[in-house]
């Protein structure tokens, strides 16, 4: 345990800040797994899915939880993998 206050604040928030970050990657995570789902069993409505998906991403991104390019590289990964699917 840290003996400084102002470590001791930063502890806390890191905490507070760490909690809500893992919420935000979890949703990002399940939102993948439900479109990777969809792709496999429903066809019709792995396009919503993917939508939705990409939204999550996005979120992740503007608040700083992942890196842009990341991101970038796993819709384009799930797009490429629905057109191929259509195909």
């Amino acid at each position: 345990m840290a003996n400084i206050k102002s470590a001791q604040k930063r502890m806390r928030s890191d905490k507070r800040k760490n909690l809500r970050n893992r919420m935000v990657k979890t949703g990002v995570k399940t939102a993948v797994k439900k479109y990777s789902i969809a792709l496999e069993n429903d066809l019709n409505q792995a396009p919503a899915v993917l939508s939705a998906a990409s939204s999550a991403l996005d979120k992740a991104v503007s608040k700083g939880i992942l890196h842009k390019n990341t991101a970038s590289r796993k819709k384009a990964r799930m797009a490429k993998a629905l057109h191929k699917a259509q195909a």
